[in-house]
């Protein structure tokens, strides 16, 4: 009497061939990447929080669904530019009052302060593929008024942008996926006022557990970024920065969890600065928020602490 392996048919497909089959890489249905100026998005995330010093209140009411008007009010003091190794601070407050209109297709962003400076901010979608972006600010002060056009284009497996800003300044990027995971792209611009160009390059690296970045540019720029998501709520970042014209270079390290009622971002660098960000929900619309970075080489140490109120 035979083996149960020679009356049964043949009919498993063996391990190998399963996973083969796996792998398989569909080449003409790739993702469409990120724009190519958001690639570190997730290690700024936790390395770039809004950190401030002083007091800061924000109010925001809604008018109906998609028109809302804010209220900013800061008190703290400001940095002022010196040749010494000290740094200077002033006390100064502002307010600011802003205006909102947020559509599918349409987002509208409109800032005044109290010292004349307006900021604005366009987003619209022109079509499915091709949206518009602008962002211009406003002030009384010769030559320091700016503004930025920003034409994006979205493929199917690629994305290009086109930008345009005043002082004769031309740039284009291009970003395409070359499989599911990894995507190439370069930049190349033109600053007419200043006679100065570059060109850079860049690759991206992420999966459902970490994003990798690297960074190169002719104007001296190197930057590499890593992300590792250690939970749904829990992500550690990492970047390295180095110009190879001036020699700088800095490496930080920073953390980004989140918990039932509050976030808590920070970060450490290798100049010895210490920050962190706390933003903690006290209630329906209304959010509390600590700040805190320490700088012991150049003895400055900045805290702040603020409230969010909005509907």
């Amino acid at each position: 009497m035979g083996s149960y392996a020679e009356i049964l048919p043949q009919t498993t497909t063996p391990p190998k061939e399963i996973e083969k089959k796996e792998e398989k890489i569909d080449y003409m249905d790739l993702p469409c990447p990120i724009p190519y100026e958001e690639i570190h998005r997730e290690a700024l995330m936790s390395l770039k929080p809004d950190l401030f010093e002083g007091l800061r209140f924000d109010f925001i009411k809604g008018i109906n669904q998609r028109f809302s008007l804010s209220h900013s009010v800061f008190m703290g003091p400001m940095e002022v530019p010196s040749q010494s190794a000290e740094t200077i601070k002033i006390p100064t407050s502002h307010y600011e009052f802003g205006a909102n209109f947020l559509d599918p297709k349409l987002m509208l962003v409109g800032r005044v302060m109290m010292d004349g400076r307006m900021n604005a901010r366009l987003k619209c979608d022109l079509t499915e593929n091709l949206a518009l972006k602008a962002n211009a600010q406003l002030t009384q002060e010769p030559h320091m008024s700016h503004g930025m056009v920003n034409f994006d284009y979205k493929g199917k497996d690629s994305r290009s942008q086109l930008q345009l800003g005043n002082g004769a300044l031309v740039g284009a990027s291009y970003i395409q996926s070359v499989t599911p995971h990894l995507s190439l792209g370069s930049e190349v611009f033109w600053a007419g006022q200043h006679r100065k160009s570059g060109i850079g390059f860049a690759a991206r690296y992420n999966t459902d557990k970490m994003v990798a970045t690297g960074q190169v540019a002719s104007t001296g720029m190197v930057a590499l970024s890593y992300v590792q998501k250690v939970s749904e709520k829990v992500s550690l970042a990492s970047d390295f920065m180095y110009n190879y014209m001036s020699r700088d270079v800095t490496a930080s390290f920073g953390y980004d969890c989140i918990f039932r009622q509050c976030r808590l971002r920070g970060k450490i660098d290798s100049n010895g600065c210490v920050a962190s960000f706390l933003e903690e929900r006290l209630n329906m619309g209304l959010n509390f928020i600590l700040s805190a970075e320490i700088d012991h080489q150049k003895k400055d140490y900045k805290f702040g602490f603020g409230l969010s109120v909005g509907e």
